[in-house]
């Protein structure tokens, strides 16, 4: 029962992966035990050809004999080169603390991908067209497919695809996977991510069919914000179906000139207009042998792809949850309103029966109007319908294929049908969840749960700003606010790899980074006479390669993200050093502290500081850009130490000590007021170290005078208020940060909450009772920024944090602060080395808390406490308790060190 055990096997983050493109990939593993103070003191990894081998303890690729070390992650393979299509096994035997041998791991596996371009031996095929997309009419589907024999003896077959575009694979009629919107969003410019799955037991010894259909997803459809947009006209195809015979022979299976095409009954699809499909224009058969193929064309074959083919390395898109609805609604027009209950990013499928003919048209909405009716002008440019024309015959099932909306509400109308059974479709990168939390108060639990749904709704292959209007874009400076919370509810390693390589594809030849990631163009914007593209090196969103990646190190302990993006991040820093040598950025526009709430009237402000604020932020921007300016050097400095340049760690430490003294010297009074006097000015420059010591207390005492003078309010915008909430409790306030938590009116977290959300709103004011909906220009009731107070819930109620002596969730901060009249909570998270647990309760004056700290993990645990009172861990004094350490104490908290394990603690609360 005590045994250590190692569990959880990983390869680069992922379980099991098909076809990766990591010559040395990372390997990974959690210890389990049940008893306290275990730990790892050694590992071996074995690494086999096969699992026959591993079952006889040969590691004929990689025997690492006994490593000496407690670390599980990060585990670099060493053993011989590796190549293309190449299956892997592996298993890991583990000691412990006291040496004690454990058993061998269940192996896992992993196999490469094709690792050169020559091992493509397929041809991009597809059809052209010369149709002209609108948003009513996108362009048709193609339909692909191809007869091929198999022989006698299939002992491994594996299948390669990807597409410019979206392709849905098929063979023998089965669908292949159950991946979603494949490939994902990348710059195709640059590269193009492909598919691995093993397709062994799908083939059959003689007449075979492989069958696909293309969408234009993100690469010929409407993507982003400037109406159409497009990489290319046509989507393409590329397969490579590899077939290893029992008797040592290969053969492929290729996409080329012999492959046939049509259209089908998905007559048009597009990411934000919609789908149409015309069941009468069903094929049956048509991705199963022997289907007559009259009336199909030759396919084009298409332009060779000069890109980089690249492995998927990050978890796919997927369906993760059906819903049913909450309510159903019959309209005396004959349209029907169906209510999911929760808003969120996918689709519906529908049964229904009507004559051959009728059309169905299926409209999405996020929240109704006033009179009940869908609201939809919010969507912008895009549709959001979906378009079903009955075959006829009895029951049939609608699902759309290439489309995706972001939704509470349909709307139904045409006919006259019967309706079937209704199931909401929720579709997201499928990631595992990481966190829990719950608390006694139910408004804080709804908005924890808008937070996560509000997560999985925009995380779509990249970070999107909302699932439904025209946008979609991976914007950066919503995404780095929200990193750290998006870490706490899912494991987002993989993910934010991905996006960052989309960010240096995207970085300018200045060494700008682009506000969103994979970047488009959009129109050149006339500014002081002057025309310049916008969405470029805007402070708070290009700073993002650099937050994330330091947030991936501290969250996951990765060095490898820092290396693989240095000489990238170094640009970014050094276009600003060159543009702004004097330390102070004044460029406009800028976007500042998006979406504030205006302290004072707008006009005093304008006439003060003119362009340097909006109507989005009364922050003045030369405030803002020079604080994320110095914050960057700062990181990259610091980034710098990790992997060992120190002389780039001495330059861009003084650097950013360089602007420090700039920004005191231009914004700073002497009385410690910053420029702007804005809530934001102050939590930025504290939160960022911009002040010196003698000017910090004053700010912040300016900063919590602000809070109170304006009712117990905050006005902060996107960046602001995550840095609020830090600095009020890092500086001994947290009982007001609390305060502005709980608050329920207008501007609050659980106003929102109180007027029905579920999901976070893109503004803090994206409908009040007084003036209703916000302007329709930019008001998604699905957008994560604010939601990144979760990470602040996690620390501060859950409890749990890591210590920032050292990264990746190795040692533990446990801190829960019983405030803000809650009395109780339970919290988890499942980091890199095993998940911990907090449970704490309030009664009577006694606080309690339970914690579970994961094998190979240590802890400091701050338990709130009367002075001179003993603290009791299980039945007796903590102090005295196996393997408990006191440190000391600090406030009015006891502060201790455990070892892994569970504990009680129990105590009497201070007043």
């Amino acid at each position: 029962m005590g045994l250590l055990t190692a569990e959880r096997l990983r390869t680069e983050y992922l379980d099991n992966p098909l076809g990766i493109d990591a010559a040395t990939p990372r390997l990974g593993w959690i210890v389990t035990s049940e008893r306290r103070g275990a730990s790892q003191a050694a590992y071996r990894l074995l690494v086999a050809t096969s699992l026959q081998k591993l079952d006889e303890l040969e590691g004929d690729l990689w025997d690492s004999d006994i490593v000496e070390t407690s670390e599980t992650q990060h585990i670099e393979y060493a053993g011989y080169e590796l190549f293309s299509e190449q299956k892997v096994f592996w298993k890991v035997q583990v000691w412990d603390e006291q040496g004690v041998e454990g058993a061998w791991s269940e192996p896992a596996m992993w196999s490469m991908g094709l690792l050169g371009r020559e091992e493509w031996r397929g041809q991009w095929i597809g059809w052209k067209n010369d149709h002209k997309p609108t948003k009513e009419s996108p362009k048709p589907n193609v339909y692909l497919r191809r007869d091929f024999r198999v022989g006698a003896g299939v002992k491994r077959a594996t299948v390669y695809a990807t597409a410019l575009g979206l392709y849905r694979l098929y063979l023998n009629g089965k669908r292949v996977g159950n991946d979603v919107f494949s490939p994902e969003w990348t710059d195709y410019h640059v590269r193009v991510q492909y598919q691995t799955y093993d397709v062994t037991d799908m083939l059959r010894e003689g007449d075979n069919a492989a069958g696909a259909i293309l969408g234009q997803g993100w690469y010929a459809g409407y993507i982003g914000m400037y109406g159409f947009q497009k990489y290319g006209m046509d989507p393409s195809f590329l397969l490579q179906l590899n077939v290893e015979y029992e008797d040592g022979t290969k053969e492929s299976v290729t996409t080329e000139s012999r492959w046939k095409t049509s259209y089908g009954a998905i007559v048009s699809s597009d990411l934000q207009m919609g789908e149409t499909v015309d069941a009468r224009l069903e094929m049956s058969g048509w991705n199963e042998a022997g289907f007559a193929e009259g009336g199909w064309s030759p396919v084009d074959v298409m332009y060779d792809y000069r890109g980089w083919l690249v492995s998927q390395m990050s978890r796919t898109i997927r369906v993760t949850e059906e819903r049913k609805p909450e309510n159903i609604r019959w309209l005396p027009d004959g349209r029907t309103i169906i209510d999911l209950g929760q808003n969120l990013a996918g689709w519906i499928r529908i049964a229904l029966s009507g004559e051959a003919g009728t059309r169905c048209v299926f409209r999405f909405a996020e929240v109704l109007d006033a009179s009940g009716e869908l609201y939809t002008e919010n969507l912008r440019f895009a549709r959001q319908i979906d378009t079903y024309t009955c075959k006829g015959g009895g029951v049939e099932v609608f699902e759309p294929t290439f489309t995706y909306h972001g939704f509470r509400y349909v709307e139904l109308s045409g006919g006259p049908i019967k309706i079937g059974e209704v199931t909401g479709i929720v579709v997201h990168s499928d990631l595992p969840e990481s966190g829990e939390l719950v608390t006694s108060h139910p408004l804080i639990n709804r908005l924890v749960q808008n937070i996560r749904w509000t997560q999985r709704a925009n995380f779509m292959s990249v970070p999107t700003d909302c699932p439904q209007r025209d946008e979609r874009h991976g914007w950066t400076g919503d995404a780095q606010i929200f990193a750290s919370t998006a870490a706490y509810n899912m494991d987002v390693s993989a993910f934010f790899a991905k996006w960052l390589v989309d960010l240096e594809d995207a970085q300018q030849p200045t060494g700008a980074y682009t506000d969103f990631a994979p970047f488009i163009f959009g129109p050149k914007t006339e500014f002081d006479n002057d025309f310049t593209y916008t969405h470029t090196a805007s402070a708070g969103w290009a700073d993002a390669p650099i937050i994330v990646a330091w947030g991936l190190y501290e969250t996951y302990g990765d060095k490898k993200v820092l290396r693989k993006h240095y000489d990238s991040m170094k640009k970014w820093v050094d276009f600003n050093r060159k543009q702004h040598p004097e330390g102070i950025r004044r460029d406009v526009p800028q976007y500042g502290d998006w979406l504030s709430v205006n302290e004072r009237p707008f006009e005093e402000v304008i006439a003060e500081f003119g362009r340097m604020v909006s109507h989005h932020s009364t922050t003045p921007y030369d405030i803002f850009s020079t604080a994320y300016m110095a914050h960057n050097a700062k990181l990259l400095s610091k980034i710098a130490g990790v992997l060992g340049e120190n002389e780039d760690r001495i330059i861009y430490s003084a650097l950013f000590e360089r602007i420090r003294m700039a920004f005191v010297e231009q914004f700073v009074g002497a009385d410690g007021l910053i420029k702007g006097d804005t809530q934001t000015a102050y939590a930025m420059a504290i939160e960022m170290e911009l002040l010196p010591e003698r000017l910090r207390s004053s700010a912040i005492e300016r900063l919590v005078a602000k809070i109170e003078q304006a009712g117990g309010m905050a006005t902060t915008g996107f960046h602001g208020t995550k840095s609020l909430m830090n600095v009020l409790t890092n500086a001994g306030y947290a009982e007001l940060a609390f305060r502005l938590l709980m608050r329920e009116e207008y501007p609050s977290w659980l106003y929102s909450v109180n007027q029905g959300a579920t999901t976070i709103w893109e503004r803090w004011d994206g409908w009040t009772e007084e003036n209703r909906f916000q302007d329709p220009g930019m008001n998604s009731f699905c957008h994560f920024a604010f939601g990144s107070i979760g990470e602040w819930m996690y620390r501060n109620i859950g409890g749990i944090d890591r210590d920032a002596s050292e990264p990746g969730f190795r040692k533990l901060l446990i801190r829960p602060q019983p405030m803000g009249g809650l009395t109780s909570a339970s919290c988890s998270y499942d980091s890199l080395y095993g998940k911990a647990k907090t449970q704490w309760s309030v009664l009577n004056g006694e606080f309690m808390l339970n914690v579970t700290i994961p094998a190979n993990v240590s802890a400091v645990v701050h338990i709130p406490s009367v002075e001179g009172t003993e603290v009791l861990e299980g039945t007796s004094a903590a102090k005295h308790a196996y393997g408990v350490t006191l440190i000391g104490r600090e406030g009015d908290h006891n502060i201790y060190r455990i070892d892994s394990g569970t504990y009680c603690f129990v105590s009497l609360l201070p007043k």
